[in-house]
């Protein structure tokens, strides 16, 4: 069987909005998205609704600060490759609710959202979507985790025990978003549990200098340290706070979007992964 090529991407889209005033960036966003030439498309802080949003910038039609009536995962879905898409609420407020979205250029076999919230004042969850793709069942699993790291320890067990309950062994997983983990705690505990390689710990182990200090860190019982990009700021990155895992597929690049266009869309700045299967 030929082996499968898929392109994903994560991205925090800061609900649509600039990170200075708060101006809509949704129709800006959404040309952006085309430019990774993505299949599937990780979202993280999708506005679902947002009244107030709505009725100030709702009229401005046809200007980068129109806010559009759909749902932002659909409006970024409408007239472009990805066709299908998924959305799980997590945060709700009395003008609207955000939270993470999917974007396939596969059909979505099935989708289920787990929340993960640690407690009242940061709602949080984890978007579960089945894609049907030639090849077989693909499981991704849209992740944005709290920003302390007692709550993202149990959200990451959270996720653990997702993955283990909804992905049989076997089938390849894609686990990718905003996992606030600035201290790089959390990559040993996913790849020890589920099996799964980080897309830029994976390059490296395609590296020749690389593949040797990693032999020779074992031979001397001495943890492999697991970095992923950095993606936060956009402005000038420096937190490794995003992240792409895999299980199954082999990471044939990655690649993180740097640059002023990216930076006066969110705060994040996003990544974008090329996959082979088979």
């Amino acid at each position: 069987m030929v082996s499968m090529k898929i392109r994903v991407a994560t991205y925090n889209i800061h609900k649509g909005v600039s990170s200075i005033r708060a101006e809509p960036r949704v129709l800006a966003l959404k040309q952006a998205i085309g430019l990774f030439n993505a299949d599937v498309v990780f979202l993280q802080e999708v506005q679902g609704k947002h009244d107030l949003k709505a009725a100030k910038y709702g009229a401005e039609q046809l200007g980068q600060k129109h806010w559009p009536a759909a749902a932002q995962h659909e409006y970024f879905a409408g007239e472009s490759r990805h066709l299908h898409a998924a959305y799980g609420m997590n945060a709700v407020y009395d003008h609207g609710h955000h939270g993470n979205a999917l974007l396939s250029a596969f059909p979505i076999a099935n989708t289920a959202n787990h929340d993960v919230s640690d407690h009242a004042y940061e709602q949080r969850g984890i978007l579960h979507c089945v894609l049907n793709t030639e090849h077989g069942p693909v499981h991704c699993y849209v992740v944005h985790l709290g920003l302390f790291e007692a709550g993202r320890r149990r959200q990451t067990q959270a996720l653990i025990s997702a993955v283990r309950e909804s992905a049989p062994d076997g089938e390849p997983v894609i686990i990718a978003g905003d996992f606030n983990d600035w201290r790089n705690t959390l990559s040993g505990e996913l790849r020890n549990a589920l099996g799964v390689v980080e897309a830029f710990d994976e390059l490296g182990t395609n590296a020749s200098l690389d593949g040797i200090m990693r032999t020779l860190r074992r031979k001397a019982s001495l943890k492999t340290t697991i970095s992923p990009a950095r993606t936060f700021p956009s402005a000038l990155p420096f937190f490794r706070l995003d992240r792409i895992y895999v299980r199954g597929f082999k990471v044939e690049s990655a690649e993180v979007m740097h640059g002023s266009l990216w930076a006066k869309l969110s705060d994040h700045a996003p990544i974008v992964a090329s996959l082979s299967l088979g």
